[in-house]
This record gives structure tokens, sequence and C-alpha cells, in this order.
């Protein structure tokens, strides 16, 4: 305060300074913004880790044009930095999803998506032509599947119950392929027996169901499956939508809920592995006893977990995978349901990292099946138009016994294939 009698000698504030101060206040909080934001476009370090993940995987998603380390560091380093989007779990109309393999492919185009891995339920019948519509936008396909299994142990509570294990093949697919189709034809013609027990508990629910109508929504070749069940039973009026199927009726141990024909997950697991693929465990989270599961199907060789979801990375499965040295991956697990709430293509940004590890660990496994694919003819009837064998001369890592780890070799050999033939099961 000023003391009373100094008052006089203090002018008084006129209108113009009152203004004049109120601009000075606005102009300084500006600036005080201005700064902060500068503090948080600050370029970030870039570790050497992140420079080689990133130089890997792009050079194995764009190999005819491989960026230098002074791009990458530019491109790690600012605003610009463009995600390379990988999608590993998608569904087509071949199994439960609602678009066909083009219109997913394009569906992925339209989002960003660079790689996409077509997962459908026990059936590989959507490849080839995805792969068609994948070559037309210049995205890649990994060729994959995602298998019914159960887990079952005595001794471990919670290991009673349904589980997903995806696998995932190089471009040139599974090696052993009838090997695999038997099961997976084994396992759809469980999905029509399932779907029969389904609808039974249906009709005791006083909800009652034909299979045939099951059946023509499912579409002609495709086994029925509980989204199947669903949509016929929004048909019929006896739920609001799809969610409240599942969320009253459907889900796992629900009253309508059935078991299949599915073979045990360490099965599953050492098929793929015969196979030439890549084993992960799909959404582990809706497991009742995910340590238990998780240690029980690592012993059996599972390569990695699904970790990483359209809300971010689950810390709990993050753990249990570093403590069994597991690859952490994920996905949207996209179906393409209309009015339904679902993660769409891409919408799960998989750091670099994640997908560098991936591919570390794919690379070999794909190009040892390749090695069987065109050296053993196991797959003779599901064989790939390849060059002939003359030009397989100039690949070492195809005619000799050593392992195949070199990375420019395979991407050689990925472009130098012309088609992949997988069987419309």
């Amino acid at each position: 305060m000023i003391p009373s009698e100094d008052a006089a000698d203090v002018p008084p504030l006129q209108e113009d300074d009152v203004q004049n101060t109120g601009d000075a206040a606005q102009k300084e909080k500006k600036t005080h913004k201005k700064n902060k934001k500068k503090k948080r476009r600050r370029r970030k370090v870039v570790t050497p880790e992140e420079i080689s993940a990133t130089r890997f995987v792009r050079n194995w998603v764009f190999p005819d044009s491989p960026a230098d380390d002074a791009e990458i560091v530019e491109l790690l380093g600012s605003k610009r930095a463009a995600r390379i989007l990988f999608e590993l779990h998608s569904h087509s109309s071949c199994s439960d999803g609602f678009l066909s393999p083009t219109a997913l492919v394009e569906r992925a185009h339209s989002r960003g998506v660079k790689v996409l891995a077509l997962t459908d339920h026990d059936t590989m019948a959507g490849i080839t032509e995805a792969i068609e519509a994948a070559r037309k936008l210049g995205i890649k396909i990994i060729p994959g599947v995602e298998i019914s299994a159960s887990v079952f142990s005595k001794e471990e509570a919670g290991m009673n119950e349904p589980v997903h294990i995806l696998a995932y093949y190089g471009s040139w697919g599974p090696t052993k392929y009838n090997e695999l189709e038997e099961m997976l034809t084994r396992i759809r013609e469980g999905r029509h027996f399932r779907a029969k027990k389904i609808l039974s508990k249906l009709t005791q629910l006083k909800m009652p169901l034909k299979f045939e109508q099951v059946s023509r929504i499912a579409g002609i070749g495709v086994a029925p499956g509980r989204v199947h069940v669903a949509r016929a039973m929004v048909e019929a009026g006896y739920v609001e939508n799809l969610r409240q199927a599942f969320s009253k009726y459907l889900y796992d141990g629900g009253p309508a809920y059935a078991s299949g024909n599915e073979p045990h997950a360490e099965e599953v697991i050492r098929l793929i592995y015969r196979t030439g693929g890549v084993a992960v465990l799909a959404h582990p989270w809706a497991l009742k006893n995910p340590p238990a599961v998780v240690k029980s199907l690592k012993a059996s060789g599972l390569h990695a977990i699904e970790v990483y979801r359209s809300d971010g990375k689950l810390s709990g499965l993050s753990d249990i995978a570093d403590s069994y040295g597991l690859v952490k991956v994920g996905g949207s697990d996209f179906h393409g349901r209309s009015g339904c709430e679902e993660p769409d293509l891409g919408s799960v940004h998989l750091p670099v990292i994640s997908i560098f590890e991936f591919l570390k660990l794919a690379q070999p496994i794909w190009c040892e099946a390749l090695k069987d694919i065109l050296t053993s003819g196991t797959n003779e009837e599901k064989r790939l138009q390849f060059c002939n064998s003359k030009e397989l001369e100039h690949f070492s890592c195809i005619i000799s016994d050593r392992p195949c780890h070199d990375c420019c070799e395979i991407q050689i050999l990925g472009k130098k294939l012309s088609c992949v033939t997988i069987g419309s099961s």
C-alpha cells in the first residue's frame, strides 16, 4: 500500500495505461505458451537401437528404396516421422469377417497400412485373393491363420479354456501344407457340430434358429462360427446387436456357449513350427489365467504373444512376455462389423523395436521353410511358381545345408516369387 503522505505524488492510472497493462500481460502469456511449445518440439534423442531397427524394418517393407542412416535419423527425430503401419490381426468373409479379402486389403490401404496379415479363423482360403489385391496397391501380405485350440491341465487352475493361436508364414506360405490343412479341416468340421450345439442351447432358451439360416449368413464354403449365430440372433430379433448376443449368451462359458473339435494348443504350436510358421498367442487378456497358459505354451515352442491393443500396451502381459523371453506383438483383430465398435485396421501402433524383433525372429524360420518347399517337394500340389533350377543356384541359402539367416538373400528370393498358391479350404 502507498503511504498516505505520498499518495498525492502518484498520478492517477489512465485508461490507456490499463489497456497497455492488459496487452503486456496477454503478450507475456503468449510468449510463455510459445516457449512451452518449443520445448515440446525439441527433437528427441534417437538411439542407435532405433536407427538399426528402423533401417531393418524399412528395408524389409521397401526393399527397392532402402533408406540411409541420415534419412532415418531425420525421420525419427522430427514430427514427420512416419510410422510403418503393420496390421498383424485381421479377418475376412472367408471366416467371420464382413469384408472380402479384396475389400479388406483396400480398406487397409486407405488406412495407411503397409503390411497386412490376413488371419482368418481356421482357414487360409482368402490368402491368394488378398495377395492379388495387395500387389495392385503396393501392400505386403503376411499369410496367416488364427487356429482354434484348447488348453487343459489337471494341476493348474484356470487351464481348461479355449485359446487362439496365430500362425504367420512367409509370403510363399507354409511348408508341409497338407499336414496343416488336415488339422484346419478337422477344426472347421467341428465348427459345424459346434454351431448345432449352440442352436440347441438357444432353443432351450426360447430362441430357436435354423442351421440353414446360420449357414446362409456364413456363406458358401465358410464354417459357421459364433459371429454367424449372433447375426442370425439379430435378424430374428432376439438381441439388438452382436455385442448383446455375445455379452448375454455366446461368451466363453455363457448359457449358449459350446466347444467344438479344437486340438490341444501344444499340438497346434508344434504343427506351426513344423510348417515354417511363427506361433503367437492371440488376445491373452481374455484368458482366465494368462501366466499359467503362457508358461505351458512357451514350453511347447510359443514364439510371441499379443501385448499391444488400440488402447496401448498392457503392462502386465508385457511383463509376462519378458519373463518367458517372448516377442511382443499386437493387432486390431478387425472384422469389419458395421455399427459395432471395434478397432480399425492399423489402429494398433506397434513400436518399431517390436516389429524388428518379430521380423528378426520370423525371417530365419520363413527362409528354412522356403528351402523345404523348393527342395523337398513336400508341397508338390501347392508348390509356388518360381524360377527354374538354374536360377536357384544363385541362392546359396537354398542349395546349402547351412541355416539361412541372410535377410538380403531372403528379400531377393521374395521378389522373385511370382505367386503364392494356398489351397482354397
